[in-house]
């Protein structure tokens, strides 16, 4: 048995004792089990390096001990959400423009969704990716700007324009004995020419700078597609099967198995009490609509109370104002730099959001959504009627007594968003 910490979001830690074998996807279920969460195949293991800058998610099935082995003393595992972990194999499109895929230019004719991914899956057709990226110099603080190819036997580029002949080919990095990391720290600190910086770190190396291949791509769309391709090449059909094994449910084979019955991501579980003795409600579906349910009865309960003009301390009308703050997609007095964060670690898929604290107007709130890798920020204001007050963030046409309320219906109606709301931007106390 070994000894790993994983930390949270919010700086706490929790110690895990686990077998040489575990891998991330266990080490995850474990803490989901600890903690109380609801287990939907989102959570993951990250592997942080403060001093470096970099940090990636591991892959399922990677085994932890060996990847703690390999990593310095100032390094360590996060445990959060990446909704993005898996979104190419459901949308691939949109991870893969046509104009980088040499095949997709080749064939010279739309390639439908399944056949991009089946081709990348399969070993003897592999997809190269090319286009322009930035490199950092080594040793110095300037970049070059390359036009560069990757492939199944590691990443090139070419000596001479955008010529693929192999005379004009050099290799920049292998696959098999690096990984690919995000750049968390500013452009400032390497002198980037762009916020969409990422590298390339050998396994081997743990705090050499020099053995880093810092890149750095135009925009958000390429490096995605750089970062996704960069873990198909390496994975292949591994990467399928860890993101089937849970649509199949859990595998007898598996170190540890979470049970799903709680619909909040807290330590509340649903229960049933229809009958003479309470009954905990196994049925997620079945659990969700016993919350909804318990949801609609505390506001009928509360707008009797109004009628009644209650002097209770939990007031309805003052209940409205405070009751998002239970819930986990409400992040209080962030700063809208910390939001961008936030959704970014997440994942940056469609409908990914948090609900948080106006810094320009005390008495107002602003979704923060995700939406075609790009960030938008709503404001809801509150609006006074016949004395009670509601939230709206459509100047009024569409009122709701409080922000649940607000992000129930728009999680089932886009409104005047430019998607529904998917996934709430959850931290987690370990």
């Amino acid at each position: 048995m070994e000894i790993v910490k994983v930390w949270s979001e919010d700086g706490a830690g929790k110690v895990v004792e686990i077998p040489a074998d575990m891998t991330a996807r266990d080490v995850c279920q474990l803490l989901v089990y600890k903690s109380h969460c609801v287990d939907d195949n989102a959570w993951t293991l990250v592997e942080h390096h403060p001093i470096l800058g970099l940090e990636r998610c591991l892959e399922d099935h990677e085994l932890v001990v060996h990847v703690q082995s390999s990593m310095s003393s100032d390094s360590k595992f996060l445990f959060r959400k990446n909704y993005a972990k898996y979104e190419f194999f459901r949308n691939p499109l949109n991870f893969f423009p046509e104009q980088m895929v040499a095949w997709c230019q080749e064939s010279d004719g739309s390639i439908p969704q399944s056949q991009l991914l089946q081709n990348f899956l399969n070993s003897s057709s592999c997809p190269e990716i090319q286009g322009y990226l930035y490199v950092k110099e080594p040793g110095r603080k300037s970049w070059k700007k390359l036009y560069m190819f990757l492939r199944r036997s590691g990443l090139y580029y070419s000596t001479k324009g955008t010529s693929k002949e192999p005379r004009h080919l050099q290799l920049l990095s292998d696959l098999d004995e690096s990984n690919i990391f995000i750049t968390i720290t500013g452009r400032k600190l390497h002198n980037a020419p762009t916020d969409y910086q990422f590298c390339i770190k050998p396994s081997k190396v743990r705090s050499d700078c020099k053995e880093l291949k810092m890149l750095c791509a135009e925009d958000e769309q390429s490096r995605t597609c750089w970062m996704t391709a960069f873990r198909l090449l390496k994975y292949g059909i591994v990467l399928y099967q860890n993101y089937s094994l849970p649509q199949q449910r859990k595998s007898a084979s598996s170190h540890f198995s979470a049970p799903v019955r709680s619909v909040s991501e807290n330590s509340l579980v649903a229960m049933d009490f229809s009958g003479r003795t309470g009954r905990v409600i196994e049925n997620p579906v079945e659990a969700q609509s016993a919350a909804l349910e318990e949801g609609q009865t505390w506001r009928k309960r509360g707008q009797r109370m109004n009628v009644l003009g209650s002097s209770s301390p939990l007031h309805p009308s003052s209940l409205s104002t405070v009751i998002h703050r239970t819930q986990v997609w409400f992040h209080g007095r962030i700063m809208r730099e910390d939001a961008h964060k936030m959704i970014m670690q997440q994942g940056q898929v469609d409908g990914l959001f948090l609900l948080r604290d106006s810094q320009s107007n005390p008495k107002a709130f602003v979704l923060t959504l995700c939406h075609h890798q790009k960030i938008k920020h709503f404001q809801i204001l509150p609006c006074e009627e016949d004395g009670q007050v509601f939230f709206s963030l459509d100047d009024g046409a569409t009122k709701f007594t409080d922000l649940i309320h607000l992000v129930e219906f728009y999680q089932l109606n886009r409104g005047v968003l430019p998607c529904k709301l998917k996934h709430p931007c959850t931290g987690v106390a370990l």
